[in-house]
């Protein structure tokens, strides 16, 4: 807190203390003075920059805990850009993306994750926070099942009459533990997994619940309120941001699986740069992030309760522990993907020179190659996808071209599988960009009726469309109003293909891609920051409607 000026203070001699704190701000702001005119910066003549990639609802405290430069020796400092982002895009960033273009230090939410990165050059050190994975309701839902007294089995919970909102599987290691847990509870045999099957069958038969609007139901209260299984932290966070909720956490019988925020080292630094991540890695296994992650409703490695535990919904008691086998999480993943319908999808790229635009190291053109390429990593083989690209008149007076026709991932195609060959087309995307325009509302509607002739009736069938820009074909074009109406007119109800939006960045017509969308019982998306085309593409590609 600053000092206001004292009237008197020439007329008092300074106490020795004062005269040598005095002497300290003369020397530190003569050498600021100095290291100003040396150009120099600070203690941090050079900065050594360490990428840090964490899960979103940890992000907080990766930031607090970065946000400072960490001197290291030699006027060397290690300097923390932290990103958050779900751990399965990482997944697919490892899979995809070069060495240059990985984080330096990830820390996801679950170990479960560093198992599904494969050959990927990982090395775990350490625990960032823990927070086990809870069934999360109303306090009246918990009195009115009986589960003041005695708490129920996994198997009980998720199998009885209350409804349940199960998270996606495909991205949500909560989800996937509470599954587990069903099925270590149960004896994890073929029986066991049969029980985890129909729990999820039984709760997509009802009403569709996310798990953001599962924990509302809870916090709003009522003995209806939704099973959801989320991680602890997950109910402290949601309480702490209301001013009066029904939330609370419910430990079943067996114990619980933790979610455990481990550190991991990606690639072999050398040299400062390997000192740099040193020092991240050190802050966050360090007390003082043991501290913050307490504070933001996390529990430390030895199961410690978050600060005020009491008032938020939780237990101060940790819960027994319950192991997960990440082979077998991975086999039941694999069982539950099994059941749903494949996805058939033409994707068509915007090739036009708007997609030079810079953004951060490349382009647009190459940020929707690397996205789509990390996306791509995660889909099933059963999925269906086909590429196309266009701008304005690319071959035979037509908008469009094909790259790739559409067919299964895991599908031959000409010796290769239908996934290396998408892959390679989409690294030719940046060369290909072509002046001239946009033809947008024609290039959807052939894109449609190509979807519609090779539809399949056992999947959803799709055209997914990125562009950064609005069509631009107004002499011999579609116009917006007469595609709305050609789309609606030859709508197949035996054969519906949805048309899914992507806009990116600021100049895209998203109003016309939401137009298009709601004629076909699609999807829009818009990606204005670079950072979200990942999220929003992959999300786009797994739309189910």
């Amino acid at each position: 807190m600053g000092r206001h000026a004292d009237p008197t203070a020439t007329r008092r001699r300074a106490p020795l203390p004062l005269l040598v704190a005095a002497g300290v701000v003369v020397l530190l702001v003569a050498g600021g003075l100095a290291w100003w005119l040396t150009g120099s910066d600070g203690p941090c003549g050079t900065r050594e920059s360490v990428a840090v990639t964490v899960a979103p609802e940890f992000e907080p405290v990766a930031a607090q805990l970065l946000a400072e430069p960490i001197e290291l020796d030699g006027e060397v400092c290690a300097e923390a850009a932290v990103t958050a982002q779900q751990p399965l895009q990482t997944v697919g960033d490892l899979a995809a993306l070069e060495d240059g273009a990985l984080p330096d230090v990830w820390v996801p939410d679950s170990s479960l994750w560093v198992a599904r990165a494969g050959d990927a050059p990982l090395e775990p050190v350490g625990s960032a926070a823990t927070s086990p994975v809870v069934l999360a309701t109303s306090s009246e839902a918990v009195e009115a099942l009986g589960w003041n007294a005695t708490p129920p089995g996994w198997g009980q919970a998720l199998a009885g009459q209350q409804p349940l909102a199960v998270p996606d599987l495909a991205t949500s290691a909560e989800g996937l533990a509470a599954l587990s847990a069903v099925r270590t509870a149960l004896g994890a045999d073929a029986d066991a997994d049969n029980a985890v099957v129909q729990a999820v069958l039984a709760a997509q038969r009802g009403a569709a619940l996310s798990v953001a609007d599962g924990l509302a139901a809870g916090r709003d209260g009522g003995a209806d309120a939704p099973l959801v299984p989320v991680s602890e932290q997950e109910v402290v966070a949601t309480n702490q941001g209301a001013d009066s909720s029904s939330l609370v956490a419910v430990y079943p019988a067996e114990g619980s699986p933790s979610l455990d925020y481990p550190v991991v080292r990606i690639g072999s630094p050398s040299g400062s740069a390997a000192t740099a991540v040193d020092a991240v890695v050190s802050r966050l296994t360090s007390d003082t992030a043991r501290t913050a992650a307490l504070d933001a409703g996390f529990r430390d490695a030895d199961g410690t309760a978050p600060a005020d535990a009491d008032g938020t919904g939780i237990q101060a008691t940790a819960p027994t522990p319950l192991g997960l086998d990440p082979a077998g999480v991975q086999a039941l993943l694999a069982r539950l993907s099994s059941l749903a319908s494949p996805s058939r999808i033409l994707a068509v790229f915007d090739v036009s020179t708007s997609m030079e635009a810079p953004v951060g190291d490349g382009t647009r053109a190459t940020l929707a190659r690397d996205a789509a390429k990390a996306t791509l990593s995660l889909v099933p083989g059963d999925y269906a996808l086909g590429l196309w690209v266009f701008a304005y008149q690319l071959a035979d007076g037509q908008d469009w071209t094909e790259l790739v026709p559409t067919q299964e991932l895991d599908a031959d195609a000409g010796g290769r599988p239908q996934r290396d060959v998408l892959d390679s087309q989409l690294d030719t995307i940046p060369e290909r960009l072509t002046p001239g325009g946009t033809g947008l509302y024609d290039t959807t509607l052939a894109a449609v009726r190509a979807a519609r002739d090779n539809y399949d009736p056992t999947a959803v069938n799709s055209v997914l469309v990125l562009t950064d820009g609005t069509n631009e074909d107004d002499e011999s074009g579609l116009q917006l109003d007469a595609l709305l109406e050609t789309l609606r007119s030859e709508a197949n109800p035996e054969r519906p293909i949805k048309v899914i939006g992507v806009a990116l960045g600021p100049d895209a017509d998203l109003g016309a891609l939401e137009q298009i969308a709601e004629a076909t019982a699609g999807a829009a998306y818009s990606a204005v920051d670079p950072a979200d085309l990942q999220t929003v593409l992959f999300d786009a590609l797994r739309q189910r409607g």
